[in-house]
This record gives C-alpha cells, structure tokens and sequence, in this order.
C-alpha cells in the first residue's frame, strides 16, 4: 500500500472518529441478573494462577529511567513484550524479545515522544503508554495477537504534559502490520478515542483515564466483537475499572454507567487497575493489581460469566511484596500459561530501582 493511500485512509479515519464524537451515546448495562461466580471455582482459578516462585528481575532501566507495564505476546517461535519506560519526563513504549519467556532482550521503541519538537500541542505529546490489544485470550493458549482488518492492534495512555502520569491523561489506538519489529507505531489521527472531556464520561473517570486491555469476544455477547476495560480515576484519586466497546477498533461506546470493578468502597480510595482479562473454560478473568484499600501493592483477579458482572476473589493476593526487589510494590499483572507453566509478568519496585519481574508456577531455577 502506498504512502498516499495511506494517508488518505488516515484522514478518513480520523473524520468518522469525529463525527462519532459529536453523537456519543453510552450503552446500559444489560437488564440480566448478575450471576456470582461461585467461590470453589474461584479457588480453582486461583489454584491455576498462582506463581509461587518468584523468579527475579527480567528487564533492568537505563540509568535515571524506570520500566513499567509488561505486557506478552508471541509471535512465531519467539515472545515478545511491550513495557514502558519513563524518563522523569513521560512515559514511552518499547519493545523486548524472548526465547524462553524468562530471558529478554530490549530491541527499541515503538511508541515514542515526537521528534524535534514536532506536535508540540498534541494530546499524547510526553505520555505514551501502549499495551498490545486483542491478544489470544484463551488461558494456556497460543498467545499470539489477532488481525483485524490486516492490521496488529494496541491500545495506549496518552498526555500532553510532563511527569509521572500527569493528569489529564487520555486513551488512544495504535496499529502495526509487524508488530514483532522495533519500529514506530502508526497512531489514529482521530485520537483520543476515550478522554474525561467526553460529554458521556462517568463518574469514576472525570479526571483520568488509565491503561487499558482491549479483547475479542468472538460471541458479541455485549453485541460488539471487541471489549475495552481500563481504570479511570475521579477528583479524590479513586481508581475503578470500567468498559468500553467497539465494532470497528476506532469507534468506542463508553458500556454501563458505573465501574465493573473497584474496592475501597467504604473509604472511598485506593487503586483497581491495569486489568488484563483471559477465559478459563467457560468463566473469564480478570487480572489487576489492587493499592490503597489493603497493604502495599498486589495483584488479584476477578471472574465473570458475561464480561460484565464480576466477582472479586478476597483470598490470598496472587503477587505481592516479599523480595528486595518487589519489596515495596509487586503489580501490575501480565499472565501467560505456556506448557503447563504460568509466567506472572509485574512492575517490581525495590531495591533495584522499578523494573520488570516474573514468578513462576514452577520453580524454573531448577537444573
């Protein structure tokens, strides 16, 4: 496809986005009672999760930088990565590779700060913080991203002012035909597709929107093939996950007028976010890290029958501090179940500064 082709496409693109902004109009919940996910496959699905090996620190920062975020897909024989680094100035995507899952190798950025001063107003012009969509959500399979319309797909936070995770931030979509390659990822000229100045905006997310995990419901059982969460944050810095879907990767409907999930109720505080969601069998769950309403900083999970009503597991946390490393937070979950071993992808941050770690539900030290 040529260059001009391209471009056209984009224009295109960012003129539907546009005129969909001015009709946006957010979907109720379905009127279906909810149905609790009943606590002994609650225990199951934690028996099948639980890493209790903690294998140490895959990926280390530069000097004066910090790694957030992982998030893992395969491509071929290899696996591959998207994380973030940070700057003391904002955030940028990047990319590692891996034979194994536990050895890595930084190749580059794929979603980086403008260069030379260009698009100096834009919406994400110091935070770019991707995460790759529409991966295999099938727990303990292939794990590789889907295609859609010839396109890989990713879903990012983005800003346009310096720091750690300046307020406003909002989210925004990215594509790539390779998305294996360390090479620069060709944003929607219509983004933001989800930002708190919205006129259908919730609650829970009037000030920031945060990371997101888009999925493919191959069923449409909300009557949309693809199925956003992320955590948004109010004025009190409350942080809930809620909804969002789309049949197109650019067009999004905000679903339901509330969060699907949050903790801290009675205190009105603390964190629920950065999910990641997969299908065990015929439930699906939902991996996110928890801070604020419990000790330090975990990763939990959720389960649900329908993508919508979820129940929250409150038994033993599946990460959390115990290391040097991860000695003050240990989240924000990426899980991979591969040959009958699952690999928990977090943000440790210790004594060694924040990096990328993984535990393991084998103890894969072992000669």
């Amino acid at each position: 496809m040529s260059l001009s082709t391209l471009s056209r496409r984009s224009v295109l693109i960012g003129a539907a986005v546009a005129a969909f902004a001015q009709t946006r109009q957010l979907i109720p919940f379905p009127a279906s009672a909810a149905r609790p996910v009943p606590e002994d496959v609650l225990r199951r699905i934690y028996d099948d999760a639980k890493t209790p090996f903690k294998y140490g620190i895959i990926l280390r920062p530069e000097e004066g930088k910090m790694l957030d975020c992982p998030a893992v897909f395969r491509h071929g024989t290899k696996w591959y990565m998207t994380y973030l680094t940070m700057n003391r100035v904002g955030y940028e995507t990047h990319l590692a590779e891996s034979d194994n899952l536990l050895d890595w190798r930084p190749l580059g950025k794929i979603l980086s700060f403008p260069e030379n001063g260009k698009h100096d107003a834009a919406w994400d012009r110091w935070q770019a913080d991707g995460s790759i969509a529409l991966t295999d959500t099938q727990w303990g399979g292939k794990g590789e991203p889907m295609r859609f319309q010839g396109k890989y797909w990713m879903s990012y936070l983005g800003g346009a002012l310096q720091g750690y995770e300046t307020d406003p931030l909002s989210i925004g979509i990215a594509w790539s035909t390779r998305p294996w390659q360390a090479a620069e990822w060709t944003r929607l000229t219509g983004n933001p597709v989800l930002s708190a100045a919205q006129p259908d905006t919730r609650e829970f997310e009037k000030l920031t929107l945060y990371r997101s995990n888009v999925i493919y419901d191959a069923a449409k059982s909300l009557g949309f093939p693809f199925v956003m969460y992320y955590n948004g944050k109010h004025k009190n810095g409350y942080e809930r996950i809620g909804m969002a879907v789309s049949r197109d990767m650019v067009n999004w409907q905000r679903y339901g007028d509330v969060p699907v999930v949050g903790n801290g109720e009675d205190k009105m505080r603390g964190i629920s976010g950065d999910p990641q969601v997969v299908r065990m069998g015929d439930v699906w769950v939902m991996f996110y890290f928890g801070a604020g309403w419990k000790p330090k900083a975990f990763d939990t999970f959720a389960a649900s029958y329908d993508l919508v009503h979820w129940t929250k597991w409150d038994g033993p946390n599946l990460m959390e501090p115990s290391e040097p490393w991860d000695e003050t937070y240990a989240h924000k979950p990426w899980l991979v179940k591969y040959n009958g071993v699952v690999y928990h992808f977090y943000c440790a941050v210790g004594k060694e500064g924040r990096t990328i770690a993984v535990a393991t539900s084998k103890d894969m030290r072992r000669k």
